[in-house]
């Protein structure tokens, strides 16, 4: 985390009359440097809305690829051609139910939640009860924050879409990621057979998280090897499926995370699953209650926990998010946006 503690000063983008809030506003597509910490209007619920005072807030692959625009169709989700006005990124939050709408009647006002929110870079966010569920007591508001989206996104690659059995041998690709330290931790409560694939200087703290077995990829590449996998977890995408076939069991399935491929390579890996028993199977991980209370449960038995790399202050999330891009992110990357976030 950056030493500089100065407040910075917010410029204003208000409308005349409303309630301000500080917040992360993306004013184009590229860099960090498109980002702006201003001033804008402090979002009002509607009847079905929660909103949330932000405490903290987690960054992923997937802001990452809002901000940049890239795959184009990312841009449909931010604004076309260019970011909507007072577009804020940010999703995976934690925090304190402010206010609720009229049919909102499961989170009360001073509830501590996490889950996931519409322009969580910002001193308040709104969520729904579909996407927002009780704080687990154990966690500070920064490593409930670290958790919602990728740790879905795991559950449901592992859990959902390959429907992992106890006993079957699971490969983690890029297990020291945002998601790899989470998909770890879900394979091994499925009753998994662990094997995670990281650099040298990560390859203690996923033993830790619960490998049975690491490959340090900067001295053996995995698919050279002679172990068969029932299931590779792809949150890298640095091989192609042909590869990936070679150290699969002969029904193994490749589920790559979203985003970690071209949109050629994917077709290309769906076409050649057609004409084998080898599987190329994607997903999508939408947030939803049911799925974030299963987080909790494994949270509260102590089978999940989260491993945070650095923490930034609301203000320097542009440089936050260029760490993040720089993909070597050890765990997750979260912004305090109450300074005693990381404690409370």
């Amino acid at each position: 985390m950056s030493n500089r503690t100065a407040e910075p000063h917010a410029h204003s983008m208000a409308g005349p009359g409303k309630t301000l809030m500080k917040a992360i506003v993306q004013t184009a597509y590229g860099d960090a440097d498109v980002l702006s910490f201003t001033e804008i209007d402090k979002p009002v619920p509607g009847a079905d809305d929660v909103l949330v005072r932000v405490c903290a807030v987690s960054l992923h692959a997937g802001d990452v690829i809002l901000l940049r625009g890239i795959p184009y169709p990312a841009r449909f989700f931010v604004g076309w051609p260019k970011p909507r006005k007072n577009f804020v990124p940010g999703l995976s939050v934690a925090g304190v139910v402010a206010e609720v709408g009229a049919n909102a009647k499961g989170l009360k006002p001073g509830e501590a939640v996490f889950g996931e929110c519409r322009g969580a870079c910002a001193e308040f966010a709104l969520g729904t009860e579909k996407t927002l569920v009780a704080k687990p007591n154990g966690l500070t508001f920064a490593q409930a924050a670290a958790i919602p989206t990728s740790a879905l996104t795991a559950q449901h690659g592992l859990r959902v879409a390959a429907k992992v059995k106890p006993g079957q041998r699971v490969l983690i690709n890029g297990a020291s990621g945002g998601i790899g330290i989470y998909a770890v931790q879900i394979a091994k409560a499925l009753g998994a057979d662990v094997t995670g694939v990281c650099s040298s200087a990560n390859v203690d703290m996923v033993k830790r998280l619960g490998a049975d077995h690491v490959i340090d990829y900067t001295t053996e590449d995995f698919v050279s090897g002679t172990p068969r996998y029932d299931l590779i977890f792809d949150n890298v995408g640095n091989h192609t499926f042909t590869q990936l076939r070679r150290v699969l069991t002969p029904q193994g399935v490749v589920i790559p995370n979203s985003g970690t491929v071209s949109m050629g390579s994917m077709v290309a890996g769906m076409i050649r699953s057609l004409f084998t028993a080898q599987k190329d199977v994607r997903f999508i991980s939408t947030p939803n209650r049911p799925d974030l209370l299963a987080l909790s449960e494994l949270i509260d038995s102590g089978k999940l926990t989260t491993v945070i790399d650095r923490t930034y202050r609301l203000d320097q999330t542009p440089e936050a998010m260029t760490y993040v891009g720089a993909g070597h992110a050890k765990g997750k990357v979260v912004i305090l946006v109450k300074t005693d976030a990381e404690g409370a």
